[in-house]
C-alpha cells in the first residue's frame, strides 16, 4: 500500500495533496534533462577532448562507452536498491553522485582519469533512469500516467536537440565547461528532489540482488566491447583484442547460465518464451546496433572530414532528433489502433534507406543531403520504437512487465555499445594514423582529398552495414506473431499500491508514445 508522509512547511505540498504530482513530475523531467544533454554536449566535444588531453583513438571512444555500460548494466540494481533503501534519497543521491563525477571528469588530467569519472557518472544516470518513472508512477493516477511519462520523454528530447549546439558553445570557453556545466545543474536536482519529493514507497526488504549475474554481465560485456574497439586499430591477432574478446565469449554465456539459475536474476529468461516479446526484444537490440554509431560517424564526418566549428556540427546533427519527435507520437497512434508488426518494420526500412543514402556522402558534400537523411533516419527510428515497444510490453502479463522493461532497455543499450565498437573497428581499419588522428582531432583542414578517401570509405562501409543491419531487424519484426493492437489496454484506475521500480520502468515505456 502507498505510505503517505505528511508534510508541513518549505516548498512544495503534502503527499496527499491533489497538485504534488506535478511537483514530483518537475524533478524527474530535471533529471532526464540532465542525463539527455550531457549525451549530446560530450559527444560533440570528443575532438577538443583529444586534442586538449591528447589521447589516443581507443580511449577517446571509451569515455563514451565506460558511461553507456555503466548504466546500462546497473539501472536494475540501482532499481532494486532504491526499492530496498528509498526512493526520494536514491533519487537525491543520483543528482549528487553526478555533479561530484562531472566536477571531478572536468578535473581529469588524461584519458584514464576520465574514463574512471565517466564510470562513475553511469552510476549516477542508472539511478535517474531507474527511480525518474517510479516517482512519477507513485505520484500520478493511473489515467494520467500517460501524460507524465510523454512530458518526461519530450523533455529528453528536447535535451538530444539541444545538447550538441550546447556543447559546441561550451567547447568554445573550454572543454572542462561540458563537464562543470552539469554541476550547478545537478546540486539544483538534488536541493529540488530533496524539498519537494515525499517517500511514497513502503521499503521492500524481500527482493535479491544478483551480484553474480551483474559482475558477469559487466566483465564480459566490457571484454566483448574492448576487444571490437582495438581491433580496427592494433589489428585483430593484438593480444589484448584476443584476450578481451575470449572474456566476452566465455563470461557472456556464462552470464546465461547464472540468469537461468538463481533465484532473482537480473534478466528473466523465462519471459522470451513469448514469441512476439522474443521477436520485438531481438528487433530492439538490432535497432540499438544499427542506429546508435551514427551520430558517433557524423561527429567526425562534419567536425573531421567537412572541417565544421562544434557550435555547427550541433546544429548539422539535429535534424535526426527533430524526426524522431515528429515520427514517434504519430507512429504511437497508428500503432493503437492498426497493430504494430508492420510499422515497425516499416520504421527499420526507411532507416535503412536513409543509412544507404548517406554512403553517397563525399567531404565536399553540401549539407541539404547529410541534414536530409539524418532527418530520415530519425523518422524511420521513430516509426520503430513507439510501436515495436507497446507491442513487446503487451505481449506480457502485468506482473511481469517490471522485468520485460529492464530486459528491453538492457539488451537495446547493450546493442547500442556494441554498435560504436563495432563501427570504429570499421572506419579505423587501413587509414593511416596520422590521417585519423587529424579527422578524430577536427584537424583535417589540411588534408587532401586523397588522405581522406579511405576514412570516407570506410564510413561509407560502416553505413553499408548498419544498413543491412537494419534490414534484418525488419525481417525479424515480421517474425512476431501479429497483435490486435499497439499495446494493452490501460485501466481506469490505479492499483492502491506503490509499484515496483521495474513496474514503474514498464509503466514509462508503456505510456510513452
Amino acid at each position: 500500500m502507498n505510505v503517505r508522509k505528511r508534510f508541513s512547511g518549505g516548498a512544495g505540498v503534502d503527499a496527499d495533496h491533489h497538485n504534488y504530482k506535478w511537483w514530483a513530475l518537475s524533478c524527474t523531467s530535471l533529471g532526464m534533462l540532465l542525463v539527455a544533454t550531457n549525451s549530446g554536449t560530450l559527444i560533440i566535444a570528443l575532438p577538443d577532448l583529444e586534442r586538449a588531453l591528447g589521447t589516443s583513438i581507443l580511449t577517446l571512444v571509451w569515455v563514451i562507452l565506460a558511461y553507456m555500460i555503466s548504466s546500462t548494466v546497473l539501472v536494475l540494481t540501482a532499481g532494486r536498491l532504491s526499492d530496498l533503501f528509498g526512493r526520494k534519497a536514491a533519487f537525491v543521491a543520483a543528482f549528487l553522485i553526478f555533479a561530484g563525477a562531472s566536477l571531478g571528469a572536468g578535473f581529469a588530467a588524461d584519458g584514464t582519469q576520465l574514463i574512471l569519472w565517466r564510470i562513475v557518472q553511469g552510476i549516477g544516470g542508472a539511478f535517474i533512469f531507474a527511480n525518474g518513472p517510479a516517482l512519477v508512477t507513485d505520484a500520478f493516477p493511473r489515467e494520467q500516467l500517460g501524460l507524465a511519462m510523454g512530458t518526461n520523454t519530450m523533455v529528453a528530447a528536447i535535451g538530444l536537440v539541444i545538447g550538441p549546439v550546447l556543447g559546441g558553445a561550451l567547447v568554445g570557453i573550454s572543454w572542462h565547461w561540458v563537464f562543470w556545466f552539469n554541476v550547478p545543474f545537478a546540486i539544483l536536482g538534488a536541493l529540488w528532489a530533496a524539498t519537494v519529493l515525499r517517500e511514497l514507497a513502503t521499503p521492500d526488504t524481500h527482493r535479491g540482488l544478483d551480484l553474480p549475474g551483474t559482475l558477469t554481465f559487466v566483465v564480459g560485456l566490457t571484454g566483448l566491447v574492448y576487444g571490437i574497439s582495438r581491433g580496427g586499430i592494433s589489428g585483430w591477432n593484438d593480444t589484448m583484442v584476443i584476450a578481451g574478446l575470449v572474456v566476452g565469449a566465455v563470461l557472456l554465456p556464462l552470464f546465461v547460465l547464472i540468469e537461468a539459475h538463481t533465484r532473482a536474476p537480473m534478466l528473466d529468461l523465462t519471459i522470451f518464451k513469448n514469441r512476439l516479446f522474443a521477436a520485438a526484444t531481438a528487433a530492439a537490440f538490432i535497432n540499438g546496433l544499427s542506429r546508435f554509431a551514427l551520430m558517433f560517424i557524423f561527429v567526425f564526418y562534419y567536425q573531421g572530414a567537412q572541417g565544421d566549428d562544434p557550435i555547427l556540427a550541433g546544429i548539422k546533427l539535429a535534424p535526426m532528433a527533430i524526426g524522431m519527435l515528429i515520427a514517434s507520437p504519430l507512429a504511437g497512434i497508428y500503432a493503437d489502433r492498426h497493430g504494430s508488426r508492420l510499422l515497425a518494420a516499416l520504421g527499420m526500412l526507411v532507416t535503412a534507406a536513409g543509412l544507404a543514402l548517406m554512403t553517397t556522402l563525399q567531404a565536399g558534400t553540401g549539407y541539404w543531403a547529410g541534414g536530409l537523411y539524418l532527418f530520415l533516419v530519425g523518422v524511420g527510428s521513430g516509426m520503430f520504437n513507439s510501436p515495436n515497444t507497446a507491442a513487446m510490453m503487451g505481449a506480457v502479463p502485468t506482473e511481469r512487465r517490471g522485468i520485460a522493461a529492464g530486459a528491453r532497455t538492457m539488451l537495446q543499450n547493450t546493442g547500442a555499445v556494441i554498435s560504436i565498437a563495432f563501427v570504429l573497428a570499421i572506419v579505423t581499419a587501413a587509414v593511416p594514423k596520422d590521417v585519423l588522428f587529424k579527422i578524430f582531432s577536427g584537424l583535417a583542414a589540411g588534408l587532401t582529398s586523397a588522405q581522406l578517401d579511405p576514412f570516407i570509405a570506410n564510413m561509407h562501409t560502416a553505413l553499408w552495414v548498419l544498413a543491412a543491419t537494419s534490414v534484418v531487424g525488419a525481417g525479424v519484426s515480421l517474425l512476431r506473431p501479429r497483435e490486435e493492437s499497439g499495446g494493452a489496454p490501460r485501466r481506469a484506475s490505479r492499483p492502491p499500491r506503490a509499484v515496483t521500480i521495474e513496474e514503474a520502468i514498464s509503466e514509462e515505456i508503456e505510456a510513452t508514445p
